[in-house]
C-alpha cells in the first residue's frame, strides 16, 4: 500500500499527501477535542508531487486536518485556499460526521476558516490484517442488500443503542434472520462517510443512503461508531454464521459536486488531477452529482487499489460493490473494458480472489455497459428487472424474454462464446420501487423529497391491482399478495447470482417513494413489527428450495443438452400442456404461461411452472419410469390434479416412485 496519510511510528506520525499543483501544504494540529487548533506545520516536497513532513512526539488519536495553498481560479480548475481545513484523502478515521454549511462552499477570503465546520480525521495505528481467508460468497449465491441504519433502526431484539450501527448485524436475531433466508452475503450500502447534498439541509432532509464520500477510507462515525474494529468484529461474526460481507463503495464521485460545492479534501489538494475534466475547463459530469473522479490518473488509481486493499486486509470483506462502474473503466473519457484500473483490480494480489460486482452504467458518453465487463467481475442486471417486470405487469409477447433471464441472461453474458454467465439478478434494488410497492402503486410518489415529483424514474413499469396505494379491499391485497409470491418465486427460480432488497421478503414499503435517498425515517426504515410473515416464509422456502436443488444457482450457461453421463437435458421448454414450446408458441404475443424443467445430474427434474395469465390452469408434466411428481414447497403444495391460479408459479419435483414425502424444501 501506498505511504500517504497519517502513518503512526515510535518516532511520531508521519503525515504525507499528494498534490501536483499546490504551492505549499500544511497540517493542523488540533486538540483532543478536534476544536482549537494547536499547531501548523509545513509538509515539505519530497518530488513527484509528494508532501511529507515527520513529527516527533504524537501519538496514536492525534487529530489533525490539512490546508493547502497555491493559484485561486476554479474556472481553470484551481481551488486552493488556506483557510479551508481539507480531509485527508487516506484518512483511516474521522471524530465527527460531515455536515453541510454554506461556507464550506464559499469563494476565497469570502467564508473565514472551516476548521469549526469540519471533522478531524485521527491518525490511527492499523491493526495486524485478517488471515484472508476464501470468500463464504459464491457466484450463483443469494445477495442481501441493507442499508445499515435502516434496516434495524426499528428492530425490537436489537437494543436501541445499537439500532442502526454496523455492530447491529452481528446480534443474534439479525443472524438468525439472515440464517433463516439463505443469504449467502450481505452488500452493505456505503458505510464510509458522506455529507448530505447541499439543498437537503433546507429542506429538513438528510441523505439515507450514503452515495456522496467525502473519504473513501473513513468509516462514518454514525454508523460505525466503533470504527475499523467495528467492521472488523461484525464480519466475523457474519462469517461465523456462514455468511459473507460486500461493501458497496463509491469511488466515482465525491460529495463536492459542483463548482458551486463545498471544497473538503480532493478539490483542494489538487481538483484538476483528482477530477475530471472537459477541453473546456468544467467537471465532467459522467455520474449526474456535479463531479467525476479522474479513475484514470495514477494516483487516484492507487487511490481505489489501496482503498480496497484496506477493507480487505483489515476487515476481511468478502468482496465489493462498484458504483457507476463504468468511471473506473474510463480512459481520456471514454470506457475502456481492459482500463488500467479494472485490470489493476481484478490482478492485484490481495483482491485476486474478492468478488467484485460492477453497476454497469454511468450517465455519460457510452455509459451503458451492461454485459461489457470483463470476467471477474459480476454486474447488476437491469435487463433481468425490466424483463421480469414486464412479464408480471401482462404485457405482450415476453415469454421468451422471461425463459431467457430465467437461464441467466445469455444474450447479454454469454457473448465472445463465455460459457459462465455474469449475472446478478435483482427485480427490486436501492434505487426504486420496492418489491411490494411494485404491485401497489403505478406511478412514483415522491413529494416527501421536496422536488415536486419530479425526481426519480418516470416509469417503474410497475402496477396497482386496481387502486393506487393502500387499500382495505381483501380481494385486491391477495392479488398483491399474489404477485409478490410470483415474483420472488422468479427470482429464486433465476440461473444465477440473484439480489434480494432488505425487506422485500416481508413486504417492506416505502408508499410509493421511487428515490428514497433523502428519507432516513419510517419511510425507509423496516417495519420489524409489521411484516408480513407468510410471505417471508415463502422466500425462506424458495431459497431452501434453490439450496437443495443445485441447478438452480449454477451460473453455467443452459444448453439444452444433457450433460455428461445423463440422460436429461439441463433444460427443456414446454407449454402447460407438457409439450415443447415450438415457433409459434415462442413467439406467441398472448401467451403468458411456460415451463422450465431444469435436470439435475443427481437424478430428479424441478419444473418451474409459470402462469402469467390471469386464469387458473391445469398444468400437464411428462411422466418418466420409475418417478413421480411431487410439490417442491409446502409453503404452496399445490398437485398436478389441481389448477394454477392464476399469476402464480408453482414447483415440481421428480422423486422415485415409492418415497412419497412431499412438498419439504428443507
Amino acid at each position: 500500500m501506498s505511504d500517504f496519510g497519517a502513518t503512526v511510528t515510535p518516532q511520531g506520525i508521519r503525515f504525507a499527501v499528494w498534490s501536483s499543483a499546490a504551492r505549499r501544504l500544511w497540517v493542523s494540529l488540533f486538540d483532543d477535542s478536534g476544536t482549537r487548533e494547536l499547531d501548523r506545520l509545513e509538509l515539505k516536497p519530497e518530488g513527484e508531487g509528494v508532501h511529507a513532513l515527520l513529527v516527533s512526539g504524537l501519538a496514536e488519536g492525534t487529530r489533525y486536518g490539512l490546508r493547502a495553498d497555491g493559484g485561486y481560479a476554479p474556472e481553470r480548475g484551481l481551488w486552493f485556499d488556506p483557510d479551508k481545513l481539507l480531509i485527508d484523502p487516506y484518512a483511516v478515521e474521522i471524530d465527527r460526521p460531515y455536515q453541510y454549511h454554506w461556507r464550506l462552499a464559499a469563494k476565497r477570503n469570502e467564508g473565514a476558516d472551516t476548521a469549526p465546520l469540519m471533522p478531524k480525521a485521527v491518525a490511527r495505528a492499523l491493526p495486524e490484517p485478517v488471515p484472508l481467508k476464501p470468500p463464504l460468497f459464491q457466484p450463483g449465491g443469494l445477495i442481501y442488500e441493507l442499508n445499515v441504519r435502516s434496516f434495524t433502526k426499528l428492530h425490537p431484539d436489537v437494543p436501541e443503542a445499537r439500532r442502526g450501527t454496523v455492530a447491529a448485524l452481528a446480534h443474534p436475531a439479525v443472524l438468525e434472520h439472515l440464517k433463516r433466508l439463505g443469504v449467502s452475503a450481505v452488500e452493505l450500502m456505503p458505510i464510509t462517510a458522506s455529507i448530505d447534498e447541499r439543498h437537503l439541509p433546507p429542506l429538513g432532509l438528510s441523505n439515507a443512503w450514503g452515495y456522496n464520500p467525502v473519504t473513501f477510507m473513513a468509516l462514518d462515525p454514525r454508523l460505525a461508531p466503533g470504527g475499523l474494529k467495528e467492521l472488523r468484529d461484525t464480519v466475523a461474526a457474519l462469517r461465523e454464521a456462514g455468511i459473507g460481507t460486500i461493501l458497496d463503495l463509491v469511488f466515482n464521485h465525491t460529495g463536492e459536486s459542483d463548482r458551486f460545492g463545498p471544497t473538503l479534501s480532493l478539490r483542494g489538494l489538487d481538483a484538476r488531477a483528482y477530477y475530471s475534466h472537459l477541453p473546456d475547463g468544467r467537471l465532467a459530469n459522467d455520474t449526474g452529482t456535479g463531479n467525476t473522479v479522474a479513475c484514470d490518473h495514477p494516483v487516484v488509481r492507487d487511490m481505489v487499489l489501496d482503498t480496497l486493499r484496506h477493507f480487505a486486509r483489515f476487515a476481511g470483506v468478502d468482496g465489493f460493490r462498484l458504483d457507476l462502474a463504468p468511471v473506473l473503466g474510463r480512459v481520456d473519457g471514454a470506457f475502456d473494458p481492459e482500463a488500467p484500473l479494472l485490470q489493476a483490480i481484478a490482478g492485484d494480489p490481495v483482491l485476486a480472489d474478492r468478488f467484485l460486482i460492477a453497476e454497469p452504467w454511468d450517465i455519460g458518453p457510452n455509459g451503458y455497459q451492461l454485459g461489457n465487463f470483463q470476467p471477474p467481475y459480476l454486474e447488476w442486471n437491469d435487463r433481468y428487472r425490466d424483463d421480469v417486470r414486464r412479464f408480471w405487469r401482462g404485457d405482450a409477447g415476453m415469454v421468451g424474454a422471461l425463459a431467457t433471464r430465467l437461464a441467466g441472461s445469455s444474450d447479454v453474458f454469454g457473448r465472445a462464446g463465455q460459457p459462465v454467465s455474469r449475472t446478478v439478478n435483482f427485480i427490486a434494488a436501492h434505487d426504486g420501487v420496492t418489491l411490494a410497492d411494485l404491485v401497489a402503486y403505478e406511478k412514483k410518489h415522491n413529494t416527501a423529497n421536496g422536488e415536486q415529483n419530479r425526481d426519480g424514474h418516470n416509469d417503474n413499469l410497475s402496477w396497482n391491482n386496481g387502486v393506487e396505494g393502500e387499500t382495505d379491499d381483501a380481494e385486491i391485497a391477495e392479488a398483491r399478495f399474489g404477485d409478490r409470491c410470483a415474483l420472488l418465486a422468479t427470482l429464486f427460480a433465476s440461473r444465477g447470482t440473484i439480489m434480494l432488497s432488505a425487506g422485500d421478503e416481508f413486504g417492506r414499503t416505502q408508499r410509493g417513494n421511487n428515490n428514497a435517498y433523502a428519507q432516513d425515517n419510517a419511510i425507509t426504515w423496516l417495519d420489524w413489527a409489521g411484516r408480513d410473515r407468510a410471505l417471508e416464509r415463502y422466500a425462506s422456502s424458495l431459497s431452501a428450495l434453490r439450496r437443495v436443488f443445485p441447478p438452480l444457482s449454477d451460473t453455467n450457461f443452459l444448453t439444452g443438452e444433457a450433460a455428461d453421463g445423463s440422460e436429461i437435458p439441463d433444460v427443456v421448454w414446454l407449454t402447460e400442456t407438457g409439450v415443447p414450446l415450438g415457433e409459434a408458441e415462442w413467439n406467441d404475443p398472448g401467451r403468458h404461461r411456460l415451463v422450465m424443467m431444469l435436470g439435475n445430474s443427481e437424478g430428479g427434474r424441478l419444473a418451474v411452472m409459470v402462469n402469467g395469465d390471469r386464469r387458473q390452469c391445469v398444468f400437464t408434466l411428462p411422466a418418466r419410469d420409475g418417478y413421480e411428481w411431487h410439490p417442491a414447497i409446502e409453503a404452496q403444495a399445490i398437485g398436478l390434479a389441481r389448477p394454477l391460479p392464476g399469476r402464480s408459479v408453482n414447483f415440481m419435483i421428480e422423486r422415485r416412485a415409492g418415497k412419497t414425502r412431499a412438498g419439504k424444501a428443507s
